[in-house]
């Protein structure tokens, strides 16, 4: 006997809902057929009223695995129509990361290395952010794992740039007008709370495994939020009396945005902009489950064949990757607080 066949029988739905199928399903039904005793159930062992529990009682009621399965079959009915408008659309982001890949690989060490020097001094002009630079590529490179780093260091320039691209200006435009921000916020809240996990599910069923935008797509919904977040913040947050002053000077909406609110919102945005670098970071050893190459391979290598050595020394490389991208990010973030006026 079921547990809510009382509640079924109370609203006259038996009928309805049909005989059950299968003979008997438990030993309670067993026990119940072979004794003029019906077991009674307990109110502390009374399960809750799941899909599963009412289909005991009545047939007719999808079981939760029959909802998992409509689901999926959902999706796999829409797949192929989906992909044909999303396949374009996100060709291009193939084609960057194979190109950045190439490059990264491509240009020689004694040349990468010093240009990476460069960049940081132009970033941050301060040597020790330059000799850190230096030294944690050396000694990437120095235990074989130079090609790896600079595999994961393509795959991030060209996800955050995809993010910065598409997130400042999502971001201004949430800022602009409450009705889009009141649209866009549930969308950031369910892309930052996802476990990034569950990004690669419908992107596997999407795309083929050998597509770099598998886990392109993925990188960017995940590492996205940060930046169109504080970009709404940054601008809103921009002081009113500095925009009374240019709307006094006859400044159109565009002369505002790219001469007062967008500067004045800079430090945050570039914070936005270091979160994202880290977020991309952290996604990109996971997409290694789909083909990402660089370190996070070395990491699921580790982790696959229990090689202690190579998941700590790759872990390693991650974490020193992280340290260089936040301290060169936060080094532009310092300039610009230091040239914005009290």
């Amino acid at each position: 006997m079921a547990t809510y066949d009382f509640l079924f029988k109370a609203l006259g739905l038996q009928e309805k809902c049909g005989e059950k199928s299968g003979g008997l399903s438990s030993m309670a039904d067993l026990l119940g057929a072979t004794s003029d005793e019906k077991p009674v159930i307990s109110l502390w062992d009374t399960p809750f009223p799941s899909l599963d529990a009412l289909h005991d009682a009545c047939p007719a009621i999808p079981q939760s695995r029959q909802l998992t399965r409509g689901l999926e079959q959902g999706f796999l009915n829409v797949k192929d129509s989906l992909k044909v408008v999303v396949d374009p659309l996100t060709q291009p982001l193939s084609w960057a990361l194979n190109d950045a890949l190439w490059i990264m690989q491509a240009v020689p060490w004694w040349i990468m290395i010093p240009l990476l020097m460069l960049i940081s001094w132009l970033v941050g002009r301060s040597f020790k952010l330059v000799g850190l630079v230096a030294a944690c590529f050396c000694f990437l490179a120095f235990v074989d794992y130079y090609d790896y780093t600079m595999q994961t260091l393509a795959i991030i320039f060209v996800c955050a740039f995809i993010c910065v691209l598409l997130g400042v200006p999502i971001g201004i435009a949430m800022s602009r007008s409450d009705r889009v921000q009141r649209m866009m916020i549930p969308v950031l809240d369910m892309l930052q709370t996802l476990p990034p996990f569950v990004y690669l599910i419908p992107l596997i069923f999407l795309f083929s495994v050998t597509e770099p935008k598998l886990y392109g797509i993925a990188i960017i919904l995940y590492a996205i939020v940060p930046v169109v977040r504080l970009t709404d913040l940054g601008i809103r947050l921009v002081d009113k009396d500095v925009i009374e002053a240019a709307d006094a000077f006859g400044m159109t909406k565009r002369q505002k945005l790219y001469r007062v609110e967008i500067p004045l919102a800079l430090p945050n945005i570039m914070a936005g902009v270091n979160q994202t670098i880290m977020m991309s970071l952290a996604m990109v050893v996971i997409a290694s489950l789909v083909s990402a190459p660089g370190l996070g391979v070395l990491v699921l290598r580790g982790i696959r064949n229990l090689e202690l050595g190579v998941g700590l020394l790759s872990g390693l490389g991650i974490v020193l990757l992280a340290v260089i991208l936040d301290r060169v990010t936060k080094a532009a973030l310092a300039r610009i607080n230091a040239q914005q006026p009290d």
